[in-house]
This record gives C-alpha cells, structure tokens and sequence, in this order.
C-alpha cells in the first residue's frame, strides 16, 4: 500500500515543474503571512516552500484568488487527487490492521516450558517484538533534528514512525497533547529511519516533541517492528509497560492510559 500511496502522491505533483523556484516577497494563507518565500513544489492541492521561518506547505484553496489562478488550481481536480489520497489512506490503515501478529520472544520459547508474555496471553496483536514488563533495548540515534531530551527519572514514549505513513501522521496531535501535558514527568520522542531531509519535509501536522533519525534502524530492529506506528512507553527503571499499535480496537493508547501507567509505576 506504500507504493500505492505514492502514485497518488506523483500522480499530483504533476504540475511541480512548472513554479519551481519562482519566488514571493510574501505568501498569506488565511492568517499566516510566510516572507522570503521560494516556492519548491506546486501540487493539485497543495504549494510546498522554503520561507524566513524554514519550511512550510500549505493547500491551495486556501490561497487568494490570484495565487490560486496563478498556480493553476482547479477545485475539481483537487478533490479528485484528496478522495483518491484518503481512499490509499485509509486503505493503508486497514493493511496494518489486517497483517499477521508479529510472533512474540514467549511464543518462541513456548516449548522450553516458558509461559507466554502479557501480550499474547491478552490475545493483543503486535506488530514487533514483545518486550512489555521486560527491560525495554538501547535507544540508539543517528542524529537529533531536535534538542536531545534529558530523560534521567521521567517515563519515555517512543515512537517509531515515518512520513509517509498515514496513521503515524495521525498519530502526532495525539503525542503532542502527551507531550504538553504530561511533560514534567513523560518524554516523548519520534524516531524515524527516514533520511533527514524527509523529516525536515513535514510541517504539518507539526511536531511539538523531540525527533531523531537513525537510517540504519538500530532500534527498531532490535525491537523487531514490522508495521508502524509502534509505541513503546518504558518507565523510569527502563522497564516496558505499554507496546504496541495505538489505534488498534480495544487497545487504544490514549490519555487516560499514558495517566495511569505513569500513577501505577511512578514507585
């Protein structure tokens, strides 16, 4: 479905050629007036830039009228190119949904007379290795496209995500309201195995938390992730208490559940 994702995506970037380059002295969308901006991809639906602030993207139809004609938007076709993102979108979702169970470490070691983990005895699928109540591995990073956080005494959520992923995009707000509000005590982080470059790409939705990259997937190798988005919230003694795919039915991470992990292993 990856793939798939991206021949939508080609197929509206289309017109990108024709503006690359061009510059504007100011570019107003709605409320946010962007200065020095050079315009770097046109799509059917949306303008990709470099401004004074660093990177932005914004949609078409939210643009004045003269930019709008002067970029060529034609509503119709937008909305074409959207339904058919929201259609790969969604269709993506229900591939993670759908994919085997990820065998666990227990289920391997079943024969040896080992119980299984917390996880399968649960009947929850997971989409990586389990470590949940196990000593959670190194977190390994190439780089930090953000302050690295300290996270000496605090909870730590992982997330390992990418760009080009569809749920983990609609993942982020929800991160982003653990971040704020949990802050003194949880340290979120994002870590992609995606180039730099890729990252940086990505302003919206945008990321309040910390991120890094490790290309070689260190990380999430040893974790054994094989769907994304995959969370992991490890607790103060580097022990795992939450793991998995957090939209999945009946096993929703959510604020309520970041809350009560960090009261029941704060000790």
């Amino acid at each position: 479905m990856r793939f798939g994702l991206f021949i939508v995506l080609g197929w509206a970037a289309t017109m990108s050629l024709v503006w690359a380059d061009e510059k504007l002295p100011v570019l107003k969308v709605g409320s946010e007036v962007y200065s020095n901006v050079t315009v770097t991809t046109v799509s059917a639906t949306d303008i990709y830039f470099t401004c004074d602030r660093g990177m932005g993207n914004a949609k078409l139809k939210n643009l004045e009228p003269a930019l709008q004609k002067h970029f060529q938007y034609d509503p119709k076709t937008a909305r074409a190119v959207e339904q058919k993102q929201m259609a790969a979108n969604a269709q993506f979702h229900i591939n993670v949904i759908s994919q085997p169970a990820h065998k666990s470490s227990a289920d391997d070691n079943a024969d040896a007379g080992q119980t299984s983990s917390p996880v399968a005895a649960s009947g929850k699928k997971i989409w990586a290795r389990s470590f949940l109540n196990q000593k959670a591995p190194e977190l390994v990073v190439e780089k930090w496209l953000t302050s690295e956080p300290d996270c000496r005494g605090k909870f730590v959520l992982i997330d390992f995500w990418a760009t080009w992923c569809p749920p983990c995009r609609a993942a982020i707000p929800e991160l982003n309201g653990y971040y704020r509000k949990f802050g003194d005590k949880l340290v979120v982080i994002g870590i992609s195995d995606e180039p730099e470059e890729a990252v940086r790409r990505l302003v919206n939705p945008r990321i309040e938390y910390p991120v890094a990259i490790d290309t070689r997937a260190r990380t999430k190798s040893a974790v054994e992730v094989t769907g994304i988005p995959h969370v992991l919230i490890i607790d103060p003694q580097g022990i795992v208490r939450w793991e998995g795919f957090p939209f999945l039915g009946g096993y929703e991470l959510n604020e309520n559940v970041v809350a009560d992990i960090i009261a029941r292993y704060s000790h």
